[in-house]
């Protein structure tokens, strides 16, 4: 039997997008490939909801978020950042290493700093160069529920908005024009179901505008290299993951024929689903209940419980991956992943999954309660 991935990524891909990677390898700066690499821009902006420019970059999550940093920040600038784990640390380190004054909103793991505090530094600090902000915290499964009200603040003094949407874009509703997001970027091997390598990021005319006048002292990540092949030529400066593009592209197919609202419903039915099984089931989430992630439901693991082996149990036994804690969380939480093309299927088998390995282990776990109490919930599908 297949693993069923349900991790916080990669997630599980279709068949159907696994084998668009056995298209013939074809020449990056010919015809074919304009014909590829158009598509895969022009898909991208539906799904992203925006007219900006796209840049799929071959490189992880990472490699966007880290792109979007290096293109932006200069030594001085004042950046404000919320920080609640450990991808919204990282992304704070990222900017720090710039040379920039950070302004960085703490809290603890599992909630979120709330839209006032946000106002309050942006009241505190009228001379802020950009906000960027992690809308999924995939360490600690936390979700920032106010980016449609952030543009009210960064607009005050002509900041950029920038947002790490690298877990959840796809999952949820983020329509980067509506909300004036300056730059946003996402990875294939998340909501969008397509294998990890491909992150695509979206770049609005106020900030490519500034990226080509400030060139950052770096090639690859050099994204006005991007706009220039891009306009003169529909292609890339360094050659891409060709087979990877394929698959990306295949993913944004199928989430644009079922339909970006419908795509958006089944995540948060599953999502709750989820929630309310696992919890019928005696576990309990970690994040606080208007903090909850919709692609990633982190749960507190009961007394005694040992990591390594709950997973590996879940593993080798039942085929599902989950993923344990990040740093100070080690050992304290394991992460499910809800997202790309989850389904009954996934939420059912993996309750029922959970609960029999708890139940192998000692603990009492009532598989019918969870299982009842999220097939309730997956009638709304």
């Amino acid at each position: 039997m297949e693993y069923l991935s349900m991790l916080p990524g990669p997630t599980n891909v279709p068949d159907r997008v696994m084998r668009a990677m056995l298209a013939p390898i074809i020449n990056h700066r010919s015809d074919d490939f304009v014909e590829l690499y158009t598509d895969v821009v022009e898909k991208t902006q539906q799904v992203f909801q925006t007219k900006n420019d796209i840049v799929a970059l071959s490189a992880s999550g990472t490699g966007a978020v880290e792109a979007s940093v290096i293109n932006i920040v200069k030594k001085g600038d004042k950046i404000i950042i919320p920080v609640n784990g450990e991808f919204s640390g990282r992304l704070a380190e990222l900017i720090e290493a710039q040379g920039a004054h950070v302004i960085k909103l703490q809290t603890p793991p599992g909630e979120n700093a709330t839209f006032d505090k946000i106002k309050e530094a942006f009241d505190n600090n009228k001379d802020v160069k950009a906000f960027y902000v992690v809308h999924n915290e995939t360490s600690t499964g936390t979700m920032v529920n106010y980016l449609d009200r952030i543009s009210d603040l960064t607009s005050r003094n002509d900041a950029m908005y920038v947002v790490d949407s690298v877990s959840i874009l796809g999952g949820v509703n983020l329509p980067v024009d509506k909300w004036n997001i300056d730059v946003c970027m996402t990875g294939a091997q998340k909501a969008i179901a397509a294998p990890p390598g491909i992150s695509p990021i979206s770049i609005s005319a106020k900030a490519k505008k500034y990226m080509i006048a400030n060139p950052p002292p770096t090639m690859y990540f050099n994204l006005a290299r991007y706009f220039k092949y891009y306009e003169e030529s529909k292609h890339t400066p360094f050659t891409p993951a060709l087979p990877l593009l394929y698959a990306y592209r295949e993913a944004l197919s199928i989430m644009l024929e079922e339909g970006l609202e419908h795509v958006f419903k089944r995540h948060k039915i599953c999502s709750d689903a989820l929630y309310s099984g696992l919890s019928a089931i005696g576990l309990t989430p970690f994040a606080k209940k208007e903090d909850r992630s919709i692609s990633i439901i982190a749960l507190n693991y009961l007394d005694g419980l040992e990591d390594k082996i709950f997973r590996d149990t879940l593993a080798e036994k039942f085929r599902v991956l989950v993923a344990g804690g990040f740093g100070n969380l080690k050992g304290k939480v394991f992460r499910v992943g809800c997202m790309g093309e989850v389904n009954k299927y996934h939420v059912m088998r993996t309750i029922s999954a959970i609960s029999s390995t708890l139940a192998m282990m000692g603990y009492d776990a009532d598989a019918q309660a969870g299982l009842k109490t999220a097939e309730e919930k997956l009638q709304a599908l």
